[in-house]
């Protein structure tokens, strides 16, 4: 019977409604998490793929080749489904591929590839047919009738299943009930019954739990592969919320310190219009904090317009739908503006590159894949070996049928010994009545094998490439290490720098202040002073963003993102988070 699948399920989680007051959604980074993993489309598209490896197994279990199973991590969607992936995201592909123009289009790798394996399956096929038919004859000598009269009833079934070492066994049975009216026949109806039992062995080419069974351990290791994956696109998903994350904490702040530069502009355009009704000041002073108040005007209009942006970005990773004008519409809020401290950022090169090398998942499916390819060099030399089969068969059958009441022959001719009924003529079928037994071998050779030979010298060069492959991503491996950590360096030498500099601009700005109080400054030096010290601090939101997202980064590439933000794989795999209120 067919299987389906549940509709798609397109309800954002109920967190999300927990989190809106006022027509405000606030949001926390594990909040943020916490609705990634329940309605995040990247992670809802990857969990039908470990469903897809169960059934390739299955398949694999009856003998069926494995079809692989989509691995690629799907990664820069901004939260949404998208066929742009690394690892060749948007098809399907299993461990030991190869992407490149060949047959077909693809270049067909030789994993698996060697003797066939015939299904595990039992097969059943049954037959039956009633048949009449008439036939002149040319003088009633040959026949004793002129119009031969034949009427047969026929029943054939047969059994077929093999098995892991590449058994295989054939149980056939033939009923027949046969009449005609011909006088010249002693015994009509002619009841026949025959059964046979065949089994068959590969000595060579095709022999062994080894060559049968490497379909499923492929799917195996395919399904450990998948979770693997899956990991890995938590990981990918996760790290690209905390970025979208951090933008948002940066543009929402940066909104606020325009906001709040506009409003000094425009008290102090106010107080000089004041000051000129009074004519204590020229007219040239108000033309220029008007100017001011313009350019920062239109600086909250960029600052706003960055952070609408940020809050689509974050709404459409964290959501499955976002149709709803009043979700669309709905402000965030970041509840966190600064990041919790990271031990990555205090360890040694060595501890790291350890660290990474032990928790990565792309490192463990490295490994599987090698592990493949290696079973994969053994059971292909298999079908280099000629093919070397022994069979058996036992056969019994048993004839039956009354005698002819028309038959026109001799006494000797119309009698018989032959039982009349058909229960009778079953039972000799399988008595040892009429037994039949047949032992042999069958023995055929390829001169020269070259398909086979081809294939399992393919099969070694590919090994060697898949063992380049895995150096090449140990090399990569330590230099995302090495560069997070440069970058997280770098990133916390920005923010001490961005910190003195906001800190000295903001004393600039209370000096100037305080100067304008008593005369020394005008209220322009003052503008320019809040201009400054708006400027530092939008450097200083800045540079703290970079510096969240440079411990994003660091995690990832030491594989420490589940252990850091306390994310369950169990949770992403369901889709459900344990952790019921925000």
């Amino acid at each position: 019977m067919p299987s389906d699948v549940p509709q798609l399920n397109l309800t954002n989680s109920p967190r999300l409604q927990q989190l809106i007051r006022d027509g405000k959604i606030y949001l926390s980074l594990k909040d943020a998490i916490a609705l990634a993993l329940e309605n995040n489309l990247d992670l809802a598209y990857f969990r039908y793929n470990l469903v897809i490896a169960d059934m390739d197994l299955a398949r694999t279990k009856a003998g069926g080749i494995t079809r692989g199973v989509n691995t690629g991590v799907v990664q820069g969607t901004q939260g949404g489904f998208s066929s742009a992936s690394s690892g060749g995201g948007g098809a399907p592909s299993s461990s030991g591929g190869a992407g490149a123009a060949g047959a077909g289009g693809l270049v067909q790798s030789t994993l698996g590839t060697g003797t066939v394996v015939n299904s595990f399956d039992p097969v059943v096929s049954v037959k039956s047919y009633v048949d009449h038919t008439t036939q002149q004859e040319p003088n009633t000598f040959t026949i004793g009738v002129p119009l031969l009269k034949q009427n047969t009833i026929d029943f054939s079934s047969q059994y077929s299943q093999s098995f892991p070492l590449g058994t295989n066994i054939q149980v056939n049975y033939i009923g027949q009930r046969f009449t005609i009216n011909s006088p010249y026949y002693g015994v009509n109806p002619n009841l026949y019954s025959n059964f046979e039992f065949i089994a068959s062995q590969p000595l060579l080419a095709g022999f062994g739990l080894g060559t049968n069974e490497r379909y499923i351990r492929i799917a195996k290791k395919n399904k450990t592969l998948t979770d693997l994956s899956f990991k890995a696109q938590t990981i990918a998903t996760i790290t690209q919320v905390e970025n979208i994350y951090w933008d948002l904490v940066n543009a929402y702040q940066d909104a606020q310190v325009k906001e709040r530069s506009l409003g000094f502009a425009q008290q102090t355009l106010d107080d000089d219009q004041k000051q000129l009704e009074l004519k204590a000041i020229p007219a040239l002073q108000v033309m220029k904090d008007q100017s001011d108040v313009a350019t920062r005007e239109g600086d909250l209009t960029v600052a706003k317009a960055s952070l609408r942006l940020n809050e689509l970005l974050i709404k459409n990773a964290l959501t499955k739908e976002i149709d709803d004008p009043q979700l669309a519409d709905m402000p965030v809020v970041p509840l966190d503006r600064i990041g919790s401290s990271d031990e990555n950022e205090g360890k040694a090169i060595d501890a790291l590159i350890t660290e990474a090398e032990k928790n990565r998942p792309d490192v463990s499916q490295d490994q599987i894949a090698m592990e493949i390819a290696q079973d994969s060099l053994k059971t292909i030399k298999n079908s280099l070996l000629p093919q070397l089969n022994l069979y058996g068969l036992y056969a019994g059958s048993g004839t039956g049928g009354p005698a002819n009441p028309y038959c026109s022959l001799g006494p000797e001719q119309c009698s018989t010994t032959l039982p009349s009924d058909f229960a009778s003529t079953l039972q000799n079928t399988f008595n040892y009545t009429a037994p039949e037994y047949q032992v042999g071998f069958q023995l055929n050779i390829i001169l020269r094998n070259r398909i086979a030979k081809a294939d399992q010298f393919r099969a070694v060069l590919e090994f060697r490439q898949n063992q380049l492959t895995f150096e090449e991503q140990k090399k990569n491996i330590r230099s995302e290490v090495r560069n997070s950590q440069y970058a997280l360096q770098q990133a916390r030498a920005r923010v001490d720098s961005q910190q003195k500099a906001r800190d000295l601009a903001q004393k600039t700005f209370d000096i100037t202040k305080q100067e304008q109080q008593l005369g020394s400054k005008s209220s322009y030096d003052t503008l320019t002073a809040d201009h400054d010290l708006a400027v530092a601090e939008s450097a200083l939101f800045a540079a703290q963003a970079l510096y969240e997202k440079a411990k994003v980064e660091i995690d990832r590439a030491t594989g420490d993102t589940l252990d850091r933000m306390g994310v369950s794989i169990d949770d992403a795999k369901s889709g459900v988070v344990a952790r019921s209120t925000p």
